[in-house]
């Protein structure tokens, strides 16, 4: 008698080609609620993996399988089967009919020691899908599946959570590979769809120890280091992402009626001499502490025909220089009062993450908001 091999020595049971594509859902599952639940794994590149192939794939197949539980099935096979119902038109047809669908499970038996349904130089019918339509429908199934679950979780009292919906999704999965081993089970074991695991992993060791030819050994190297690299990547990518956009939100707001703060209702019109209030405000998202400068300018401007614009005069009304922590938020509500007076003034808000020039412009500061508004003198009271 042969020793066993790896395979046999490791798994003390024979996986059965129709029942392994189940196990390994069950197993998939039940991995992947450990590893979400543990703290020891949370926010981990193990937590990450178990959990996105969980997601996008178990309940779709499990859900597939269950829908379709055979393979694809042999015509031949089918027409002796219908035959062979019939009744008791002809004892010969009927003993046919037997002796190749007995032919037909010889035959996919030999194959890698389980049954799979295929049969080598036969028409097949639609009758079934394959393994490679099985995962492809997986993987759809499941980004359809995965929401409708997350919106009835969220009517429940437990409410839309992590917890709630992981145990959701699996409780969904096992069910469905309940189903679909029930199934399975039903149907004659040429028609059972199964998973030739044995005959995949004895092609694999043979082009691994004993390749064709030199070729075929460095082109099974180079898989093997290319996909180790594209693993270690994504690996990499995750435990440490890179460093999100750097930058700084400028902003102007005006108080409504209600006292709330709002992007609106901006004052077009100003009197000499009337302060009129202006919320200017910052928000740091540089990664580190930055000293701002603010400058607020009342400008005087000429557009030419190429829509550049000329400064032609302009008044300092405010300078602000505040120095802000990494997230720290800064608003601050000012007067803003004109001395110069004019049509189509544009009153500029220049915001500088250093030291500004002694003549602050929209070209050299980091970003520029401004307003268009018209100042006039005040109105002169006769007595």
């Amino acid at each position: 008698m042969s020793a066993p091999s790896l395979l046999g020595r490791l798994i003390p049971f024979r996986l059965q080609p129709s029942t392994v594509d189940l196990i390994a859902v069950t197993a998939l599952t039940l991995l992947a609620v450990v590893v979400i639940r543990l703290p020891l794994f949370s926010e981990t590149i193990v937590q990450f993996g178990v959990g996105l192939l969980f997601l996008l794939f178990a309940p779709g197949y499990a859900l597939v399988s269950a829908l379709f539980p055979n393979d694809m099935r042999p015509a031949a096979v089918a027409d002796d089967t219908t035959a062979g119902s019939a009744g008791s038109d002809s004892t010969a047809d009927s003993t046919t009919a037997d002796a190749e669908m007995t032919t037909a499970d010889a035959e996919t038996t030999n194959a890698d020691g389980g049954s799979t349904g295929m049969l080598p130089g036969r028409l097949y019918t639609g009758t079934g899908i394959d393994g490679v339509d099985r995962a492809a429908l997986g993987f759809g199934s499941s980004v359809a599946v995965v929401p409708l679950i997350g919106i009835a979780v969220s009517l429940t009292p437990w409410g839309l959570g992590v917890d709630s919906t992981v145990a959701a999704v699996a409780g969904f999965t096992l069910c469905a590979v309940g189903v679909a081993g029930y199934r399975r089970r039903q149907l004659p074991a040429a028609r059972r769809f199964g998973v030739p695991y044995r005959a995949w992993i004895a092609g694999g060791r043979r082009r691994v120890f004993s390749p064709d030819s030199r070729v075929d050994a460095l082109l099974t190297v180079v898989l093997a280091i290319s996909v180790l690299v594209a693993f270690g990547s994504v690996a990499v990518a995750v435990a440490e992402p890179p460093d999100g956009e750097q930058y700084s939100e400028f902003y102007l707001l005006t108080e409504d009626t209600s006292g709330e703060l709002v992007a609106d209702g901006y004052p077009t019109t100003l009197v000499v001499d009337e302060p009129e209030p202006v919320v200017v405000g910052v928000e740091n998202y540089e990664g580190a502490t930055t000293e701002y400068t603010v400058v607020v300018e009342l400008q005087a401007v000429e557009i030419r025909d190429d829509n550049t614009v000329d400064v032609v005069d302009r008044e300092r009304i405010e300078t602000f220089e505040p120095t802000l922590d990494d997230g720290e938020q800064w608003q601050t509500e000012h007067d803003l009062v004109a001395t110069m007076t004019g049509e189509e003034l544009r009153l500029s808000y220049l915001l500088y993450t250093d030291e500004p020039p002694a003549t602050a412009s929209t070209e050299t500061a980091d970003q520029s908001l401004h307003l268009w508004v018209d100042v006039e003198e005040p109105e002169i009271v006769v007595e």
